[in-house]
């Protein structure tokens, strides 16, 4: 049983198929997966597929490259569907250092309201990094973060800073780029990651696993990433299935 903890379902890509893709992913054991929406388009279908399956939730947020477009009334908005019985998480969120879209103070701030938000409704967060690890550790630090907790998603970082995140309470998630035949970081950090701490992704439509890489990617491509994952840490995987999925319930309390 495997959890792909990030999954753009309702993303344009997936217009066609989606319900196929759907039960692919079921069919190959994934059976439980987390819709994340990040403006004002993703959000409402994100919430709409959740409420079609029973094992599929939804994480609302805003994504950073768009940060310059977020108004109050978006943040509200935000805030009220974090009672939807379906919702389990705020983000994805954080900082992009690689688009120029949103000047990276705006960024920072909206970054912060989220953190402040989802202390207040008591929720994990799941954070969007690109190029700006610094800063991401500096803003998490000065928000307290890890009251809350949650996940460094899609972690593309040195090994040097997987402890860092592990202290202030958040899990490394992994997807396709472990799979790839010249990527040694993730590789390295699926193995230094402590097993408790440890999740599963897609980030489908994006970063397709070996052998489907520069493809659509979908959810029942999480075995994949599970697979390699449990061959660099020389265990069953199974076992990695079933500890990856342990953890997201922990983290999404969903026991």
């Amino acid at each position: 049983m495997l959890f792909d903890t990030h999954v753009h379902l309702n993303a344009d890509q997936f217009n066609e198929d989606k319900e196929e893709v759907i039960n692919r992913a079921f069919d190959s054991g994934v059976k439980h997966m987390v819709v994340v929406g990040f403006d004002r388009k993703t959000i409402p279908l994100a919430l709409e597929i959740a409420e079609q399956y029973e094992t599929i939730y939804a994480a609302v947020g805003w994504h950073p490259v768009d940060a310059i477009d977020m108004t109050e009334e978006d943040l509200a908005w935000i805030e009220s569907l974090s009672e939807h019985p379906k919702v389990i998480a705020l983000g994805e969120m954080g900082l992009d250092y690689h688009w120029d879209k949103s000047p990276k103070d705006v960024q920072k701030e909206v970054f912060r309201r989220q953190i402040r938000l989802a202390k207040k409704v008591n929720m994990p967060i799941i954070i969007h990094n690109r190029e700006a690890t610094e800063d991401i550790i500096e803003v998490l630090s000065e928000e307290n973060a890890g009251e809350i907790g949650g996940i460094m998603h899609c972690y593309n970082d040195s090994a040097e800073y997987v402890q860092t995140f592990l202290d202030m309470n958040f899990y490394i998630s992994l997807g396709g780029p472990v799979t790839f035949k010249n990527a040694s970081l993730p590789k390295e950090v699926a193995v230094q990651v402590p097993l408790n701490r440890l999740l599963i992704e897609t980030d489908a439509p994006f970063l397709a696993p070996h052998p489907n890489r520069g493809k659509r990617n979908e959810p029942a491509y999480v075995k994949l990433v599970a697979e390699k994952i449990a061959q660099l840490r020389e265990m069953r995987f199974d076992e990695l299935g079933k500890i990856t999925t342990e953890n997201a319930f922990e983290l999404f309390n969903l026991h």
